[in-house]
């Protein structure tokens, strides 16, 4: 393999964004996983919690995409804690041991969701008005949410402490099935918004991400040159969208090439 090709690890990466990333980027960048348990790949086993473990997959590394995590929006304490929090400490401290230049964080639209829980389902219609973008206070609807705050703020401090470079995405909804109309959209939906079937439809038609133009993002990400630090949210190019893509395209470059 080319030794010119960046060095990756994807966390997280039997999950379905880091199926994507590994099935996508994999002739972009020599990708190395760290996953949890043994998987059907090669990867480094080892838990998120436990510092001392997860370091030496972190030697070597140019860059870490970070995605492992409880990622169910009712996620109770008990395993924000671990996987979420401490998790997200220990990654961004591994990768500043070992001189990783830059790490994506896969943050989360719930660092906001509040606004979205007043506005439903209203905000989901073509012609309802109201965008938000990153400047907004943040209002996490969970403590998933809160934990996808702290990994925000956690890697301003790694910005402006040690040098890292960090990319923030406030990812919409992937799907495994990569498909906003499967029965899977209809049949689920985060339990506080309680959205009947033909609602939660609507809201997919909004917060839509497919696999391609995520994994288009975050190698927007790992190739950027010129930040140190972004926010941005990661929506497909839908009909409706009540999260602003303006920074992705602006600071980014990105151009999503589907839609719901």
């Amino acid at each position: 393999m080319s030794s010119t090709k960046k060095r990756v690890l994807v966390t997280g990466a039997e999950g379905t964004i880091g199926t994507a990333v590994r099935e996508n980027l994999a002739d972009r960048y020599e990708l190395h996983a760290l996953t949890r348990e043994p998987s059907g790949f090669p990867s480094i086993v080892a838990d998120i919690a436990d510092l001392d473990a997860i370091q030496p997959a972190f030697e070597g590394m140019d860059a870490v995409v970070h995605l492992a995590a409880s990622a169910a929006v009712e996620t109770p304490w008990d395993d924000i804690l671990p996987n979420n929090l401490i998790g997200t400490y220990n990654v961004f401290e591994a990768a500043r041991c070992a001189g990783v230049e830059r790490v994506v964080f896969a943050s989360s639209n719930h660092t906001i969701g509040w606004y979205e829980y007043e506005s439903q389902p209203d905000v989901y219609r073509i012609d309802d008005p109201r965008v938000w973008d990153e400047t907004v206070p943040v209002r996490p609807d969970s403590l998933y949410g809160v934990s996808k705050v702290y990994g925000e703020a956690l890697g301003r401090h790694y910005v402006d402490r040690y040098g890292l470079r960090v990319f923030c995405l406030r990812i919409g909804t992937v799907t495994k099935d990569d498909d906003p109309r499967a029965a899977s959209v209809t049949a689920n939906s985060p339990a506080l918004l309680n959205l009947p079937p033909d609602e939660r439809l609507n809201r997919m038609r909004c917060t839509w991400l497919s696999q391609r133009d995520c994994c288009q993002l975050i190698q927007r990400c790992l190739d950027d040159e010129d930040l140190s630090w972004a926010v941005v949210y990661g929506i497909s190019n839908n009909p409706r969208q009540f999260w602003s893509l303006k920074s992705a395209r602006e600071l980014l470059g990105y151009a999503p090439e589907d839609g719901a």
